[in-house]
């Protein structure tokens, strides 16, 4: 993932991705979360925005972002620098997490799909262990298509061509992500919104 230690790279991304349709399932995941938030885990947390948000309907509650790009970890640090809420940690998710502690919530934005698929599996496997009793994960994330097709579509769609496609996405269907967060244990697992190749993928850890 190279790419995403490349200024440019990641100024075009965010460039685009606030063009993307995706506050309707901000807006969704928001309201899946527990009623309490004390602690909150942003992988691969970008510029921020989704934390932001979490926090914002959750003002008392305490974030953690993870994110290994130097641009982002700057736009991070402008973002959340006098924040006391907020703790930025630099780390690559394609290693382990280690630990970061317990929380309520863990949440991700369009990053997990960079990862091979292997290492999205052990990633929802230690989002399981991190969450304390009733806790929510969800992946608001790009999957793949059913056809090359419906692929192409989709990069219409979001004004790409595929020469422009990120070389380092590794997309992956929805159902063999639902079907992973179900054997862990996850309950209530599912894709609660989608459009395209946008989805957001939940499931509660059973009290």
């Amino acid at each position: 993932m190279s790419e995403w230690r490349d200024d440019q790279h990641v100024a075009a991304y965010l460039e685009r991705a606030d063009a993307l349709p995706r506050a309707e399932a901000e807006a969704i995941l928001l309201d899946e979360l527990p009623a309490e938030v004390r602690r909150v885990l942003d992988l691969g947390s970008g510029d921020g925005r989704l934390l932001r948000l979490v926090l914002t309907g959750h003002p008392e509650a305490f974030g953690v972002a993870v994110d290994f790009s130097p641009a982002m970890l700057d736009l991070l640090a402008e973002r959340f620098g006098s924040d006391e809420r907020v703790e930025v940690v630099t780390h690559d998710l394609g290693q382990p997490l280690g630990d970061l502690g317990t929380f309520d919530a863990i949440v991700s934005s369009f990053a997990i799909h960079h990862l091979e698929h292997e290492r999205k599996r052990e990633l929802y496997r230690e989002a399981w262990s991190l969450l304390r009793s009733g806790g929510v994960f969800a992946n608001l994330d790009h999957v793949a298509s059913p056809s090359p097709r419906v692929h192409v579509r989709f990069l219409e769609a979001i004004g790409y061509t595929p020469d422009e496609e990120d070389p380092s996405n590794r997309l992956l269907d929805v159902e063999t992500q639902l079907a992973w967060l179900r054997e862990m244990g996850f309950a209530d697992a599912d894709c609660y919104w989608k459009w395209r190749e946008l989805a957001l993928m939940l499931g509660v850890r059973p009290r």
